[in-house]
C-alpha cells in the first residue's frame, strides 16, 4: 500500500506492509527483513544427496542408513524408499520434507538419502 515499500520477493504482490523490523506480504504470508532485501534466486541453493546427485522436488530417494526417530522407539531401516520429497530450508541441516510410509510426515537430512 505504501509506495516506498518493495514488492514481495515471492509473489510480487504490491501490498506489502511493515510489522516491526520485518516486511510482510498479506497475500502469501512471506516475511523478510527490510534491511537486507532478498533476491528471488538467493534461496534456490543446490541440494545434493549423499553421493552427490542433485535433488529436486518430487524425487524418490532411498535411506542409506538406519535412522532412529527422536522421541520414539521406531527406526527407519536402510533401503526404505521415500517418494515425493519436497526440498526446504528446515531446522538445522534438515532440508527434505517428506512422508515416510509406516512412520508419517518428517524432515530428513540430504546426507542420509540417495536418489533412486
Amino acid at each position: 500500500m505504501n509506495e516506498s515499500l518493495p514488492p514481495c520477493p515471492k509473489c510480487s504482490s504490491e501490498y506489502t506492509y511493515e510489522m516491526g523490523a520485518l516486511l510482510v506480504c498479506p497475500e502469501c504470508a512471506h516475511e523478510w527483513s527490510a534491511e537486507a532485501p532478498e533476491t528471488p534466486g538467493a534461496a534456490d541453493a543446490v541440494i545434493k544427496d549423499a553421493v552427490g546427485n542433485v535433488l529436486a522436488d518430487g524425487d524418490t530417494v532411498t535411506v542409506i542408513k538406519d535412522l532412529k526417530i527422536k522421541g520414539s522407539s521406531t527406526v527407519i531401516k536402510v533401503g526404505t524408499k521415500v517418494r515425493g520429497i519436497r526440498l526446504m530450508d528446515g531446522v538445522g541441516d534438515h532440508d527434505i520434507d517428506c512422508k515416510v510410509d509406516g512412520v508419517g510426515p518428517m524432515q530428513l537430512k540430504s546426507s542420509v538419502v540417495k536418489k533412486v
